[in-house]
């Protein structure tokens, strides 16, 4: 990989930015210059300055007109669920019944695995979305296939097999044995290949009996620097299963944490009914929630309330749960998410959205030295943002006083028509046509 440079206009977050419409913690360059070397971001800044200590002869790519922001990070979804987005109306145990579990049965084909695969890594970087959480089915060739779409185009991408032993269809029941065994071995053969990382992934508390997620805490505690992913508290009628079920348990979130899975690297998609001594926990431990807002209203789950939970310092990615998600589409997720947080007297900055996108992702993966920002050393993930994509989001953003008014705007009325092209360790892995 040579020496490149971007110039266009920069926006990036180096730290949270808080709830003001301009904040230190934001860089913005009119007129940025953004140097990639072997990968990674070497220089970014003025152009004017920079320009004149590039190597001779580097190439500079211009988007005068465009803005770059780094890749967005989704904490949380199904690639093998790519084939029920926007199936019509189930609340959340009935779509499990109805939808996922028959598409997911169709994962044991490698041949289907590796086609849904590639079409959805490809959807990802159609919508600037550089880095992902993924579920697999529970059979081991889904998270071998989307390994494999993964590292073939050089994305940052964390995955793993689902693992549950009851409450869900045989054809789809692994054991405590084999759902280890299984797991091990993959853990073994991706996790930190390239930019691969494994995920330990008992599906949620309902499907997995007390063995099991002893098991899965065995597999985090015999590899420490893997993760964990599941789904915690999504639903009402959920949660008062999962007590029925765990009747000695304190929370949902405690039956987790007996096992030894509530840590930093553990990530509790939903999150939505938790009480004050869960919150405390999420914030001792370090571990992370992924706020799903499209898959919440979609599938009518409830109201994640964002602002209460930065308030108490828990660490929130934001995931757009595809199936259940009604979209690959990270600004059309950070609009729901607003208004989610409208409805929980919570106001959302364009900033703050930003950094929720990225930067706060990177973080609640405990990856924010390599991804999140444009900072000098960090992996040259990024996106070049278009905000004349349609006649209406460029009416509206030729009136911007501000860059953080036009980002609302492509926020708001924005889609994935915004996303000009995706860059992977500075090569272009997508172009809008």
């Amino acid at each position: 990989m040579s020496v490149r440079a971007f110039r266009a206009p920069v926006l990036h977050c180096l730290r949270d930015p808080g709830d003001a419409p301009d904040s230190e913690h934001v860089e913005h360059f009119t007129d940025g210059l953004l140097v990639v070397n072997g990968g990674k971001v070497a220089a970014l800044g003025p152009a004017p300055a920079l320009l004149a200590k590039l190597p001779r002869g580097t190439e500079v790519v211009e988007f005068p007109d465009r803005l770059i922001v780094p890749g967005f990070i989704d904490t949380h979804i199904h690639y093998v669920q790519t084939d029920v987005i926007a199936a019509h109306g189930k609340q959340l145990l009935e779509w499990l019944e109805t939808y996922t579990f028959p598409a997911e049965r169709r994962f044991a084909d490698a041949a289907h695995a590796a086609e849904v695969a590639e079409f959805f890594v490809a959807e990802l970087l159609r919508n600037g979305t550089t880095s992902a959480l993924v579920l697999g089915s529970v059979h081991a060739v889904s998270v071998d296939a989307i390994f494999l779409a993964a590292e073939r185009t050089g994305m940052r991408l964390i995955a793993g097999k689902v693992m549950m032993d009851r409450n869900c269809p045989a054809y789809l029941r692994d054991t405590p044995e084999s759902g280890y065994a299984e797991s091990r071995s993959l853990i073994e053969r991706w996790h930190k290949r390239e930019r691969l990382l494994y995920a330990v992934t008992p599906r949620f508390a309902p499907t997995s009996s007390d063995a099991q997620l002893q098991r899965a805490g065995d597999l985090a505690r015999e590899h420490d620097d893997v993760y964990v992913h599941t789904h915690l508290a999504e639903n009402r009628e959920e949660v008062e299963w999962v007590r029925k079920l765990f009747p000695d348990a304190r929370s949902y979130l405690d039956v987790y944490d007996r096992y030894g899975l509530v840590r930093e690297r553990s990530m509790y998609a939903h999150s939505i009914y938790l009480d004050e001594a869960d919150r405390r926990r999420f914030v001792e431990t370090g571990a992370a929630v992924s706020f799903c807002p499209t898959c919440n209203l979609f599938i009518g789950s409830g109201l994640f309330n964002l602002g209460e939970a930065w308030r108490q310092g828990m660490r929130v990615g934001l995931g757009t749960d595809v199936g259940g998600g009604t979209t690959f589409n990270m600004l059309q997720v950070l609009n729901e998410a607003y208004k989610v947080a409208q409805l929980c007297d919570f106001n959302l900055s364009p900033l703050r959205a930003l950094y929720l996108g990225t930067l706060a992702g990177a973080e609640a993966l405990c990856l924010a030295d390599r991804i999140g920002n444009l900072a000098p050393g960090k992996e040259a993930d990024f996106v070049v943002l278009d905000a004349a994509a349609t006649p209406l989001l460029a009416r509206r953003t030729a009136a911007a006083r501000k860059v953080s008014e036009a980002l609302f705007a492509m926020i708001m009325l924005g889609d994935d028509r915004c996303v000009a092209a995706t860059y992977l360790q500075g090569e272009l892995a997508y172009r809008r046509p």
